[in-house]
């Protein structure tokens, strides 16, 4: 079984891409073949060239918000990270300094806004509710920040809440990105649909649990924050029949893979429907659903890595990662991306 510092490998800090490309499909496209451990490397703009007419692409067209809010609290400043609505109307949070932000403690964002700590839950995430004057999508409109991932070390910017954003993003939800869309272009998305490639989308909302890092060497230890996702009853009708005449299924992000393995059934079937998936992918790992692979470049140790690895093979993932730092790649969210095949 595999430990946490399988995980590793060394990253010189300038590869940490802190702004995105003019052009989003100008990113670099790394491929790397599941089977044989053979590499290519190509430019995003030819993805293209890798998938065959008649194979489905699935999407996550969730939304990233503006869920990072900065306040001022009795003593000091206050900062709220929302995670997501609960059904009463109060909201899942996490918030810094956690230690201060007792139930009953109240962070104000002006004149107009305020949150109250209802409740501590663990793990840092705390029941919040909205009490000023302002409702919750009324406050992030005004006082909301993109909250950009914390290895992009600068504050965000007017134009990040553009490419911080998938040019599909539909659905309110998420307070991270689906990153591996980032790359695609209305004009590329375009080309993929005349070329005979069928588009379907799912949804599932990014928590901040993606940047949770793994603290136990025994990875099997760690616990993952649950995340909403929905799969309409077309979506999960196009993945059902290409699985059944064993087309390629390429999911772009391991966000569509965790949704769609979530809802895989026993019969090898997706099930259509919202749900809540803490599904844990790490090697080894039966994938029932998807077939192909689109992503970013992770962070060491972290659990979006150990999916890739469970999906591409391990000893293929990590020397694919050394040769992609070889070959001066950009890594994480704004950075180049990756095809297994």
């Amino acid at each position: 079984m595999h430990r946490l510092s399988d995980f590793d490998y060394n990253l010189p800090p300038e590869q940490i891409a802190q702004h995105p490309l003019p052009d989003r499909a100008a990113s670099r496209l790394f491929v790397l073949d599941r089977a044989t451990g053979n590499t290519r490397h190509l430019h995003f703009g030819d993805l293209l060239t890798l998938i065959p007419a008649g194979d489905l692409l699935v999407l996550n067209t969730s939304r990233v918000i503006p869920a990072r809010l900065h306040g001022k609290r009795d003593t000091g400043n206050a900062e709220i990270l929302l995670v997501r609505e609960l059904s009463d109307g109060a909201w899942l949070a996490m918030g810094h300094p956690g230690g201060k932000l007792k139930p009953g403690r109240r962070i104000t964002f002006g004149e107009d806004s305020a949150v109250e700590i209802v409740e501590m839950l663990g793990g840092g995430l705390r029941r919040i509710r909205f009490v000023g004057a302002l409702d919750a999508r009324a406050t992030l409109a005004k006082y909301g920040e993109v909250p950009l991932p914390p290895y992009i070390r600068r504050p965000p910017t007017a134009a990040d809440r553009e490419r911080y954003q998938t040019v599909y993003a539909t659905h309110d939800g998420s307070v991270a990105a689906p990153t591996a869309g980032l790359h695609f272009t209305t004009e590329l998305l375009a080309r993929i649909h005349e070329a005979g490639i069928v588009v379907t989308a799912i949804d599932l909302h990014v928590g901040p649990g993606t940047f949770k890092p793994v603290e136990t060497e025994d990875i099997a230890a760690h616990v993952m924050h649950a995340e909403a996702y929905e799969i309409s009853d077309g979506a999960a009708g196009w993945i059902n029949k290409k699985m059944g005449v064993r087309r390629g299924v390429w999911g772009v992000g391991t966000t569509v893979v965790r949704a769609l393995e979530s809802a895989a059934q026993a019969a090898g079937q997706v099930r259509a429907g919202a749900g809540e998936t803490s599904l844990f992918i790490r090697p080894p790992y039966d994938f029932k659903v998807v077939t192909r692979l689109i992503t970013n470049f992770h962070l060491p140790r972290s659990t979006l890595l150990m999916l890739v690895c469970a999906f591409g093979g391990y000893e293929h993932v990590m020397e694919a990662y050394r040769e992609a730092v070889r070959e001066g790649y950009r890594f994480y969210s704004y950075g180049d991306a990756m095809a297994i095949i």
